[in-house]
């Protein structure tokens, strides 16, 4: 059964995570993504990190489901080609610094005259415009210039810290994929094509403000510093390893005590109800850590799902592996690659019942489907040849 997208051709000129993603994760849900590269480079992420067959395993998750051709687009057969590709396309992705792709030729009024309702998605760093717009964007630079390192660092007043993981790429990608389908949702109810813009700084921002941005809300308030989050996280140590425990609401709070075996603790002033335990985090915690310690995790565990407080063991990557609630709901799964043998990646995470996604093939290798491609736009065998003896593909 095909995925909801099928039937949808996306061109994709991105590369390194963020628009890679995006266009792996339309690709899962059936679009038919080609990959657009130059020839014998590529995509940076092929031969970044851990590797085989010289393909990385960055690459490899985030580039499946795909086709791949590779164009040079510093030739004006290469772009002809590319504006050949978009007149069968519904979505045109590229992810250059503002300016690159209307330099290159490829912009969005070059690409609507061979295709006037395509979705034509620039995804950016900074955004078009501001002293920011041109300059080159990596993860920690978007961390630090939206403020999510004050937020990881615990307060405006404390030193910060970067999000150990590629926040900003991978939540623009999730932002970048949304945006596609609500463009091809309009474009199916008015018949017009637009130009979507996204930025990694707008993406995080946005984010960032449904539960970091409290003191800034209300524009008339004075304060300006949000208060420090507590030093103490919720992990916790046990007598063998670590566990999380969150409570919010006065029900939970009950159960941990009981489970805790401290009843005294509601009759504390200081943790009466949320707003004052909120307030009095840094005691609450530091209560807590005293006690948890004294007892194993899954001695823990038992005691908190007999009284139902929200709670789950700390694992590494390779634990979570093999954990129960994973394995149960299938979300990681194994499969054959044509080139690089078994790997194991996440499922795609949204479950449809009635256009189910799958994994038709694993990423793909450099310029691997060129002909396949440049046959299906009415390219011949002997003019194919000849873009290749003129190196504006390879194979």
């Amino acid at each position: 059964m095909a995925g909801p997208l099928d039937g949808y051709r996306i061109v994709d000129l991105t590369s390194n995570v963020t628009g890679p993603l995006a266009t792996m994760i339309l690709a899962d849900q059936g679009a038919d993504v080609i990959k657009v590269e130059m020839p014998g480079r590529g995509d940076y992420v092929r031969s970044a990190g851990n590797s085989v067959q010289g393909l990385s395993a960055a690459f490899l998750n985030n580039n499946r489901n795909k086709r791949s051709i590779t164009i040079d687009l510093k030739t004006e057969r290469g772009k002809e080609i590319v504006f050949k590709l978009a007149q069968d396309a519904d979505v045109f992705v590229q992810n250059f610094r503002p300016g690159v792709a209307e330099r290159i030729g490829i912009g969005e009024s070059e690409l609507r005259a061979s295709a006037p309702d395509i979705i034509y998605v620039s995804i950016s760093g900074f955004g078009g415009k501001g002293p920011y717009a041109e300059k080159p964007a990596y993860d920690p630079i978007i961390q630090a210039l939206s403020g999510l390192t004050s937020v990881q660092g615990g307060g405006d007043g404390e030193r910060p810290r970067l999000v150990r993981t590629i926040l900003p790429d991978k939540l623009t990608a999730f932002t970048a994929a949304q945006a596609i389908t609500a463009a091809l949702l309009a474009r199916a109810n008015t018949g017009q094509g637009q130009h979507v813009r996204l930025s990694m700084l707008d993406a995080l921002v946005s984010f960032m403000w449904a539960s970091d941005m409290g003191a800034h809300t209300f524009v008339e308030q004075s304060e300006r510093e949000q208060r420090p989050a507590s030093k103490i996280d919720l992990i916790y140590d046990t007598a063998d390893g670590y566990i999380s425990v969150a409570v919010n609401t006065d029900r939970e709070w009950e159960a941990l005590t009981r489970a805790l075996h401290h009843p005294e603790w509601l009759d504390d002033p200081r943790f009466r109800n949320p707003a004052l335990r909120t307030l009095n985090i840094d005691a609450r915690l530091e209560l807590l850590q005293e006690v948890l310690v004294k007892h194993s995790t899954e001695e823990w565990m038992s005691r908190f799902e007999l009284e139902r407080v929200p709670c789950a063991p700390v694992l590494t990557r390779t634990e979570m592996l093999n954990h129960s609630q994973v394995k149960a709901n299938e979300v990681v799964i194994e499969y054959d690659h044509s080139r690089v043998g078994r790997i194991r990646q996440a499922r795609s995470p949204a479950r449809f019942s009635e256009t189910p996604t799958e994994i038709r093939c694993g990423a793909p290798s450099l310029g691997e489907h060129t002909n396949e491609i440049l046959m299906e736009i009415g390219f011949d065998e002997d003019s194919i040849a000849e873009l290749r003896a003129d190196s504006v593909i390879a194979v």
